[in-house]
């Protein structure tokens, strides 16, 4: 097995430090399992390729996705694809240039109140949860399907106005911030009951003030 780690260009030393713990650690793993194993580790330098064994796979792995993102609180994880080497040549960076449709396993883990294991080999996806008690994952979701169509659009929007938009508005602004239905500001509406529900967009200055200018657009066509 061939395995090409990216690692992700953060900064900060704990997130650093987290990155290298994260890669050494799908390393690890890779190279401890019963299969002849043969790893190629992509640093930031380049391509480090030892060949001790052959192996008939490629890995290519982001041992961290969303690092930088960890002081953010937001969900981080892993995601890796696995491909099949296509000639008996010595291992080299041109074995991982292959389309993904050559893909014979891809999946990733997410890291959150809960892991999660999403996984597909080719026929359909299956999803894994993580139970801690007995340190093993189980199968929670088999065969997963996407709808041909999902649910995009809410013209009133899904958060509640007096409990989850107004709060978090009035602390995006006051961070200098800017909070918006896309055709009014958010802290000027006038409530008319208390489980009203609002389109909310925050954030940025200049990024929100672009997507006002989306939606006033899109409301003069109307």
């Amino acid at each position: 097995m061939y395995v090409l780690a990216g690692c992700t260009n953060v900064t900060g030393d704990q997130v650093k430090k987290l990155d290298i713990l994260a890669n050494d650690l799908v390393i690890n793993m890779i190279t401890s399992s019963f299969t002849p194993v043969c790893w190629c580790l992509r640093k930031r330098e380049g391509l480090i390729i030892e060949p001790e064994t052959r192996g008939k796979y490629v890995v290519c792995f982001d041992p961290l996705d969303g690092s930088s993102n960890i002081d953010c609180l937001v969900s981080i994880g892993t995601i890796f694809a696995i491909y099949k080497k296509a000639t008996d040549d010595e291992p080299c960076e041109n074995d991982a240039l292959q389309p993904g449709r050559t893909l014979v396993a891809a999946g990733y883990a997410l890291y959150g109140s809960a892991t999660m294991m999403v996984i597909s080999t080719g026929q359909g996806v299956n999803c894994f949860m993580l139970d801690p008690a007995i340190g093993e994952f189980i199968l929670v979701d088999r065969d997963v399907k996407i709808k041909e169509r999902g649910n995009v659009k809410s013209p009133k929007g899904k958060l509640r106005l007096l409990y989850e938009g107004n709060p978090m508005a009035f602390i995006i602004e006051q961070a200098g911030g800017l909070a918006s239905t896309g055709l009014e500001p958010l802290l000027d509406i006038q409530p008319e009951s208390i489980h009203q529900r609002a389109p909310v967009a925050l954030g940025s200055k200049e990024d929100v003030l672009e997507y006002i200018s989306i939606c006033q657009k899109h409301a003069q066509k109307k």
